[in-house]
């Protein structure tokens, strides 16, 4: 007799090529509209499925899992943070989770450089005058930036995304430092040109850009607080395509208001979709709609990996992308 397939359960839609591999391999349940579901229909679907894939914007904790029952065996994670899903609680109850990490490195580093460009060249200020119809021609003082090459970047974790943009920083002049909590090995700095700060505090204090490019854990939340970011020069500009928690968004508001730093790019946020209305209503600031990793090659390749640790998991093998409690 055949196998039975695998009962999949999607929780977003995702793209054409993605959902039509999976329906081809597995039992899958797609999403019908491009809405979250909610806390019921996360529990719902665990009791009949044997794999979920979520997204980083479903919140699968302690006590969703806890009604899951015994079906479900795998939450393959379409994305690369895990901090949406209760590892420890997961893997106690005998689920495995996976996720798709690396897919997004350079789409990422890509937007932290655009943030960085649009932030010092005042690339939003010009749109928004242009697109309202009130520009009067060329003017010497008018819309006056900042050079990129010579500032100092300070990259606040330098995993692979880090590297990325500093890889992208070297190119347009930019003098490389990062604060991490292992350092590099010798050989990667001399390739990166990275100058390795102990301390962040000294470091942040020091640059001209800082670029978060950490993970949300419970170690780096607020890791950028109302202290750290006090540290920062007045001429200075925060980027962040990490995570929102790791700033605190409502000390960076008030500083970027009161002129204490000079402007922020930000594609991540706190509170998700609930946005400072302040910080919205700041010229210094670029805000984009968590962009970083949206591009048809990345999501499409997310894709592709979920697909990978399901099909290994089905076969009796240990998902390529497992995570366990440890890694975090």
């Amino acid at each position: 007799m055949p196998k039975e397939r695998l009962s999949v359960v999607v929780t977003r839609r995702l793209p054409d090529v993605v959902e039509a591999r999976l329906t081809e391999l597995f039992d899958t349940e797609l999403r019908t509209d491009d809405t979250p579901m909610s806390r019921d229909e996360l529990i719902e679907a665990m009791t009949r499925a044997d794999v979920l894939v979520p997204t980083i914007t479903d919140q699968i904790d302690a006590a969703m899992l806890a009604h899951a029952g015994e079906r479900v065996k795998l939450i393959a994670n379409y994305g690369a943070g895990v901090d949406n899903i209760d590892v420890s609680t997961a893997r106690q109850r005998g689920i495995l989770v996976s996720n798709t990490p690396g897919v997004t490195t350079e789409d990422t580093a890509d937007m932290a450089m655009a943030l960085i460009l649009g932030v010092t060249r005042r690339i939003p200020e010009g749109l928004a005058v242009m697109q309202a119809g009130r520009w009067e021609g060329w003017a010497p003082t008018a819309f006056l930036g900042g050079r990129v090459g010579g500032r100092r970047l300070g990259i606040l974790g330098m995993g692979r995304i880090g590297q990325a943009v500093a890889r992208r920083a070297n190119a347009f002049g930019m003098q490389v430092h990062y604060h991490n909590r292992r350092r590099l090995r010798p050989q990667v700095e001399e390739e990166l040109h990275a100058t390795y700060w102990e301390s962040l505090d000294q470091m942040v204090s020091r640059m001209d850009v800082i670029s978060i490019n950490c993970p949300h854990t419970p170690s780096t939340f607020h890791l950028m607080n109302a202290r750290r970011l006090k540290l920062m020069k007045p001429s200075a500009v925060l980027v962040n395509t990490s995570r929102g928690e790791v700033v605190d968004e409502n000390a960076l508001t008030r500083m970027l208001r009161a002129g204490e730093i000079a402007g922020a790019g930000l594609d991540v946020y706190e509170h998700g979709t609930d946005i400072n209305p302040r910080l919205r209503d700041l010229e210094n600031v670029v805000l984009l709609p968590q962009m970083g990793s949206a591009t048809v090659e990345g999501r499409i390749e997310m894709g592709e990996k979920v697909i990978i640790n399901i099909k290994t998991f089905d076969d009796g093998h240990r998902p390529p992308d497992l995570v366990v409690p440890s890694m975090l």
